[in-house]
């Protein structure tokens, strides 16, 4: 089936031509590169089918900032909460750069505020230092911001990454390869612990070096990571406790910065609790219940989506801006 999907994901490739491929590198990726002339950090993803009543107050935000293929422009804000918000001036990450490589380049996910193409810049130099080839780069933003499609409730404002635990390889990823090949999951399956054939220290120092940044208030990653952390750390602790333990997050971790000063609308979480959130806090994560939730019986209501009204009032003219 994977087999399948990669030909039909090359076929359109061929067929829509310079709008949609990009490569370069290896044969693969220079053969994708003669039919490629978009400019770097630019994607021209297929848009949206148009909404029957674009006004409507009853249609789900998501719907609409999804339909945003350009960024609002003016000074770079942040707006409203992690989880409740959009953002203006947005800037999009290259595909390519020194000491990183963007994947699931279909989404249009790889847009930020400059602060925080600035820390993937920083990290993935700092990177390099402590044995990590490069970053892998998951989700930022999208242009606008704002809720998605599908697979998140944050990365809304634009300060926000997900950085996989796949170091980037030697050479540029192909088109396919950045949309079809998966990061590693460092977790065994019982989820009690890291997977001793996957993690190495270079794990643990990427990480680090990201919790270290002074920008960065808190990285998510699953329980079992953060427990080997708390293990490994030794007498250098003090990072540990911008890392916070969350459901999933065993193939990548989430970066999340602190709201730029110059954005008097963006809202910052709470600081993180005192300590290294290791110990009893983290032995919570492990009770069965809570490691291994059981599913709900019956269908599931997702209940109500978030409509405009529910963002910032500023959000209303960032999407409905052209």
């Amino acid at each position: 089936m994977l087999a399948l999907m990669r030909s039909a994901f090359l076929i359109v490739l061929i067929g829509i031509g310079p709008a949609f491929a990009q490569g370069s590198g290896d044969d693969a990726s220079r053969a994708a590169s003669t039919i490629d002339d978009t400019p770097p950090g630019t994607l021209n993803p297929q848009p949206l089918p148009p909404l029957a009543d674009p006004n409507s107050p009853k249609i789900p935000a998501k719907e609409l900032f999804a339909r945003k293929l350009t960024p609002l422009p003016g000074p770079a804000r942040a707006i409203g909460s992690y989880t409740r918000g959009c953002m203006t001036g947005a800037v999009a990450l290259p595909i390519t750069g020194p000491t990183w490589q963007v994947t699931r380049l279909s989404r249009d996910r790889n847009w930020g505020n400059p602060r925080l193409i600035q820390f993937i810049e920083r990290l993935g130099a700092e990177g390099k230092k402590v044995g990590w080839n490069g970053l892998l780069v998951g989700d930022m933003a999208q242009p606008r911001g704002g809720p998605m499609m599908s697979d998140h409730a944050a990365h809304q404002i634009g300060i926000e990454v997900d950085i996989w635990f796949t170091p980037m390889p030697d050479h540029v990823l192909t088109r396919a390869e950045r949309e079809f090949d998966d990061p590693k999951n460092v977790v065994l399956p019982d989820g009690l612990g890291v997977d001793p054939k996957i993690w190495t220290p270079a794990h643990m120092a990427i990480v680090k070096a990201a919790a270290e940044d002074p920008e960065v208030t808190r990285i998510f990653v699953n329980a079992a990571i953060k427990k080997q952390m708390c293990s490994e750390a030794g007498s250098d602790r003090a990072w540990l406790a911008k890392v916070r333990p969350w459901w999933g997050h065993a193939e990548h971790f989430h970066v999340r910065l602190a709201c730029p000063a110059d954005s008097p609308q963006c809202k910052l979480q709470p600081p993180v609790p005192p300590g290294d959130g290791c110990g009893h806090a983290l032995d919570l994560w492990f009770r069965p219940g809570i490691l291994h939730p059981r599913p709900p019986k019956g269908p599931v209501n997702p209940g109500p989506y978030v409509t405009l009204a529910g963002l910032p009032p500023a959000c209303r003219a960032v999407v409905k801006a052209p």
